[in-house]
């Protein structure tokens, strides 16, 4: 296979852009990625609509799950009584939540305690740490990266972004054996959505595969891209934008396929319930091909 490096990032992840292809160009991508073990994919966010319309579905297909604390820690128990029945389940700190202006006022300290209490009373082995670089500072995130880690008695999966430069990715692969690039597109992950950022997120990969560290893409299903980049496990609340946009998905084999139903109103129940069931086929699909 020949790569052709055409261009590159722009703006302020020029640098990083620069980092990454000498490394790159140093042979850290020599060759291909083999699949050694397929892909995760987590479908997130099921607190919309309840224990009623997932029960069944969930026990039959036994789903990988993505909740967020900010929305279960006072409600949904169900969620946590349908663990059983999870094949496996990664607990969000809710940070995402804080993004939009909701910050002013949080104690961050007693937010983190009760976080790591949810995170012992129910034994939950896979949660992200609190990613509030972005409304707050990396010294905090790091202390309380470290209240998590003597609450639990656990390792949170860190969270890194590009601002954070290859340094620190290098320095969470030697300290944890499970990490996270923020991808959703959103803020500061719009990266994660440029043309060459496969080569990127490649690069950042191959430096965490040598360590056998695993690597999660937050927030990450660009399914055009998503074949190419061998994350460890990803997550994606987009099979709930058919609901909010008036169409329905289908997996067609191989990916997923937008339909919009001309003429016709979608029931809100009963759309939801299609789509995940079609966003659960694609995870299976993951799971056995990428």
């Amino acid at each position: 296979m020949k790569i052709y490096l055409a261009g590159g990032i722009t703006g302020n992840l020029n640098k990083l852009w620069k980092e990454m292809s000498k490394i790159y160009l140093a042979g850290t991508l020599s060759r291909p990625f083999v699949i050694e073990e397929a892909m995760k994919l987590y479908l997130a966010d099921l607190t919309p609509f309840g224990r009623n319309t997932y029960s069944n579905i969930i026990e039959n297909n036994k789903p990988y799950i993505l909740e967020s604390y900010y929305y279960i820690k006072d409600q949904n128990d169900w969620i946590i009584k349908m663990r059983p029945f999870f094949k496996d389940f990664l607990l969000d700190s809710g940070a995402f939540s804080f993004f939009g202006g909701k910050s002013k006022n949080i104690n961050w300290i007693e937010y983190t305690k009760n976080y790591a209490e949810f995170i012992k009373k129910h034994d939950i082995n896979n949660f992200i740490e609190l990613d509030i670089e972005k409304i707050t500072n990396l010294n905090l995130v790091e202390d309380l990266r470290k209240l998590l880690q003597d609450k639990t008695g656990k390792n949170p999966i860190p969270v890194w972004r590009p601002y954070r430069k290859i340094d620190y990715w290098y320095n969470m692969v030697e300290n944890f054996n499970y990490i996270a690039i923020s991808a959703s597109g959103q803020y500061d992950s719009a990266w994660t959505r440029e043309k060459n950022a496969p080569i990127v997120l490649n690069t950042l990969l191959n430096i965490a595969k040598k360590k056998n560290v695993k690597v999660h893409g937050l927030g990450y299903t660009d399914l055009k891209n998503l074949p190419k980049i061998p994350f460890y496990s990803v997550d994606s609340t987009a099979w709930l934008y058919g609901n909010r946009g008036g169409f329905l998905y289908h997996f067609n084999g191989k990916s997923i396929d937008k339909i919009k139903p001309k003429g016709m109103r979608l029931k809100g129940r009963e759309a939801a319930i299609h789509n995940f069931s079609e966003w659960l086929k694609y995870s299976k699909y993951a799971e056995n091909n990428l």
